[in-house]
Formats: structure tokens, C-alpha cells, sequence
């Protein structure tokens, strides 16, 4: 399998195995089994989105890692029990499970984690800190990146902005009709989850808005930001000179999310 070349922007997919894709993006005939092969030579990351349901076995992180060519890395939904608790200084047991149970196996295909938390939850700063001092930042002597998703209002301040920063945690971008859109830098990489492929596009998303989000990821991972997003606080203090970015075409018409990323890629060479 050829390897990938190293980038500091990785564009990828939520998942790959997904029915209308064996219509779509995979060849006619392609045995299932090698589904995930196929995806990972056509994009450079993947969204994990069972392991928020339930966990996953250590030998099929590893599998996954064989599977899948050098330079790719995989992105992880943390477990639904740990984010949709009332308490969430409480979850400390639970995110000691979900990390000790096998996503290690990844190696150096581990990506960030994405605690992602429902529409409900609001922003308790003493709580939530004491959720940021539970984030180990390794695991079997392996590096973990943490990323927080939220999606009520009430994280739309400065205050949240300035406890990410300080824990070194990624407040995850989403580009969503039904969701908050922070932009805000928080961490030595970015997330961003792109929601808004449409059905009449032919790869999900006009020409202009897939060089907007390539002019996005570029600034990004040169140690920028883009000038056309909204923020919440006041920028980093001191920005570093580059960054690792992630996007993912999540949903919207999904069966495009694909064409999308193949699209976004190609525009970032």
C-alpha cells in the first residue's frame, strides 16, 4: 500500500461504511472487508463515530492501523458516557475506560479524541474545568490530543475560550445550521466538522465555499486564522508558527461528504 505524504491539513470522512457510498464512492464489487482500505487511500483521516456508542475490541484498533497507509491518522468520538453525565467532574472512571480500552493499538494513526457533548449541556465553568484536569495528555506513553465539542450557547464566551486554552484542549469548529460555530483557537491543532454539504452541489459544496474552507485550513496550519470566521475571545497570545488541522466532511447530504473531502484535498495540493 503507498504511503501518504506527511501534511498538516488531513481531510477526511465520518466513518466508511455507509450503504449510498457502495453506490457512490466505492467500486462496484468492492468486497466490504476492504472498505476502509479504499477510504483511507482516497482521503487522509476518518472520524471514528461507533466508539461514542459502545467500545471497541484493542484488535480492531489494530486492524485498522494495518489497514490503513502511512501518514494516516484517525480521529475518535469519546464515549457518550463520559460527556452526557449531569456532573462531569464524575467522569474520571470513564474516560480512564474508554482510553485504556485498546485505542492505543492505533500508534502513531491516533488522532485527536472528540468529547463531544449534547445540545443541553451548558457551560458550568467549575465543572467543566474539572472535566479539563481529568484529559491525561498521554496513555501508554502515547501523546493525546483532546478535543471538546459543545453545542449550547451558553459556551459562546470568553470564559470557555480561556479554560480550553489554558488545558491545551481544541474547541472543535462545527459548520452547522443547528449548532454554535466558535472559531476560536485553542490548542496546538484545530478541528473543524463541516455540516453543510447539500444534495444539489455536485461534491456536497459549491466551488467557492471548498476554496473558502481551503484558504481556512491553509491560514490554520500556517499558525493563523481565517478573517472571516467569528471568534469569541481575543486571539492567542502567541500563536504558533504552524499547526495540524483536521476536517471532516460529516453530514449535511452525506452521501457527497466523499466527493467533498476529495475535493477539499485537492485543493489544499
Amino acid at each position: 500500500m503507498p504511503a501518504k505524504t506527511e501534511t498538516k491539513v488531513r481531510v477526511g470522512i465520518g466513518g466508511w461504511t455507509f450503504e449510498p457510498w457502495r453506490e457512490t464512492f466505492y467500486p462496484s464489487g468492492l468486497a466490504q472487508k476492504r472498505e476502509l482500505e479504499y477510504a483511507s487511500s482516497k482521503v487522509t483521516s476518518i472520524e471514528v463515530n461507533g466508539t461514542y456508542y459502545g467500545s471497541q475490541k484493542p484488535e480492531s484498533f489494530a486492524r485498522w492501523r494495518e489497514e490503513t497507509p502511512d501518514g494516516f491518522v484517525f480521529a475518535l468520538k469519546g464515549s457518550r458516557f463520559t460527556t452526557n453525565r449531569k456532573v462531569l467532574a464524575e467522569a474520571g472512571p470513564s474516560i480512564e475506560r474508554f482510553l485504556t480500552s485498546g485505542v492505543t493499538e492505533l500508534k502513531e494513526k491516533l488522532g485527536p479524541i472528540n468529547w463531544q457533548f449534547m445540545a443541553t449541556k451548558k457551560f458550568d465553568p467549575a465543572d467543566f474545568e474539572a472535566f479539563l484536569k481529568l484529559l491525561p495528555k498521554t496513555v501508554d506513553g502515547h501523546a493525546i490530543r483532546h478535543a471538546v465539542e459543545v453545542r449550547h450557547d451558553s459556551f459562546k464566551a470568553p470564559d470557555f475560550i480561556d479554560l480550553a486554552r489554558g488545558y491545551g484542549v481544541c474547541v472543535i469548529h462545527a459548520d452547522s445550521p443547528d449548532y454554535p460555530s466558535i472559531a476560536d483557537v485553542t490548542a496546538p491543532f484545530v478541528y473543524a466538522r463541516l455540516q453543510c454539504a447539500s444534495e444539489a452541489e455536485e461534491v456536497g459544496y459549491s466551488k467557492a465555499a471548498l476554496d473558502s474552507w481551503a484558504k481556512r485550513a491553509g491560514a490554520w496550519a500556517s499558525g493563523g486564522a481565517p478573517d472571516d470566521l467569528k471568534v469569541v475571545a481575543k486571539p492567542e497570545a502567541k500563536p504558533p508558527a504552524a499547526r495540524e488541522v483536521f476536517v471532516y466532511m460529516i453530514n449535511g447530504f452525506k452521501p457527497k461528504a466523499p466527493a467533498a473531502a476529495m475535493a477539499l484535498i485537492d485543493r489544499l495540493g
